[in-house]
């Protein structure tokens, strides 16, 4: 089974997560503290974030069968928007916790916890890094990247948030920052949950303009018209074109389907194409006069 290219950063993104929820629970039982056990918690959800997109990623490589013609390729469509729904919950929740501290203002925690929230940006920053150039092209890979991003910027608001606090006695600065930094994040996730919604119903993916799909068939040799045209994400990087063409002529078909089946594939990166060719002189059947 062919293994997909992200697949030595969602290794190394959860064995170096894993390891830092290790080294916050360890600190914060070693000083008493439910804020960095509490933050443990929550790092623990993204571990499971990218589990389930590597597993989604790993699932979308397995071959065909007889009852899944085309594979488990959809599944990574669906890890994408668990992955979305995830944030979506997670930025929620540190809204409504940040509200609440606005009330109840609390000193933000002492230098060792504002130190553990630093090397959760490096750590989360660094898994963010690995996830940067295929979230271009990867819908699930995007969504692994916003998730540990995320928790990037959270754990730098903290920091900030502490230092400032701790200098000028403010203590409504931690949860302004929360507050602002949940609001980025939502406003990024927003896009990830409506592109994954969309890919879900078989929507035309955004990177492909459909007009221009259709100008290039019929602007294709011997081919007059189009129509039936459908275009759908089997999964987040594998796209599929069906469409009924139009031709003047039936000579050298086979030549025909191959060369513009190669101009769909190498100009629009479509990975499976299926043309069906009409001709000129085909009428409908009800069209037709009826014999009996």
């Amino acid at each position: 089974m062919k293994q997909s290219k992200p697949n030595q950063a969602f290794r190394w993104g959860i064995g170096l997560n894993a390891g830092y929820i290790i080294a916050e629970v360890a600190f914060g039982l070693g000083i008493g503290s439910v804020a960095l056990i509490a933050d443990a918690m929550h790092n623990l959800s993204d571990v499971l974030g990218l589990g389930i997109a590597w597993f989604a990623d790993w699932l979308s490589c397995r071959q065909p069968t007889i009852r899944r013609t085309y594979g488990y390729k959809s599944s990574s469509i669906l890890a994408a928007l668990i992955n979305a729904v995830f944030l979506l919950v997670a930025m929620g929740a540190i809204i409504v916790e940040a509200v609440t501290r606005f009330s109840h203002a609390q000193p933000v925690a002492g230098g060792v916890v504002m130190a553990v929230a630093g090397v959760g940006i490096l750590v989360n920053g660094g898994t963010a890094l690995l996830f940067h150039h295929g979230q271009q092209h990867d819908l699930n890979v995007r969504g692994a990247f916003l998730h540990m991003a995320a928790d990037a910027g959270v754990s730098l608001g903290v920091v900030i948030a502490g230092g400032l606090t701790l200098m000028t006695g403010w203590a409504w600065l931690d949860p302004l920052v929360s507050i602002l930094v949940a609001l980025v994040v939502l406003a990024s996730t927003w896009g990830l949950l409506k592109d994954a919604v969309n890919l879900a119903m078989a929507a035309v993916p955004k990177a492909i303009d459909t007009a221009a799909v259709k100008a290039l068939i019929e602007a294709f040799p011997t081919v007059t018209a189009c129509h039936d045209l459908h275009i759908w994400a089997l999964g987040t990087t594998d796209v599929a074109l069906t469409v009924h063409v139009t031709r003047t002529t039936s000579c050298n078909n086979d030549q025909f389907l191959e060369q513009l089946g190669h101009k769909l594939r190498h100009t629009f990166e479509i990975a499976h194409v299926t043309i069906q060719v009409e001709y000129g002189d085909y009428q409908p059947l009800q069209a037709r006069d009826n014999p009996y």
